[in-house]
């Protein structure tokens, strides 16, 4: 299983239930070190599920008192290429250090997706 650090729109059950064909339980946790912007979503079928144009997206911060709040959940090797197919483009997944320390996979802005 892989750990996956989510914020936004993978949170919602709707989301989740059309990418992994199943509710996904998880535990709360905290990233520092980022700040949560918005960002223009380019796939219309990513906005299709979400009912979202804009979906929150980070990008990395020098000030450490930024802090986002989110879900770490386990997904399966399957369900994190899912997961990588629902970011499509407008995200990269990289690997951080949470909060409570555990490691866990983030998708944050990709190069050159202009952040709000």
């Amino acid at each position: 299983m892989e750990p996956l650090f989510s914020y936004g729109t993978l949170q919602y059950a709707a989301v989740q239930r059309e990418q992994f064909g199943r509710l996904l339980t998880g535990t709360a946790d905290t990233l520092s070190g980022f700040r949560v912007g918005r960002i223009a979503i380019s796939d219309p079928e990513v906005v299709r599920q979400s009912g979202e144009s804009h979906h929150p997206a980070l990008v990395a911060s020098d000030d450490p008192a930024h802090q986002i709040a989110g879900t770490i959940f386990e997904l399966s090797g399957g369900e994190l290429a899912a997961a990588d197919d629902y970011e499509a483009a407008d995200y990269v997944r990289t690997r951080v250090t949470l909060e409570s320390g555990r490691e866990a996979w983030v998708y944050v802005a990709a190069p050159g997706v202009q952040v709000e």
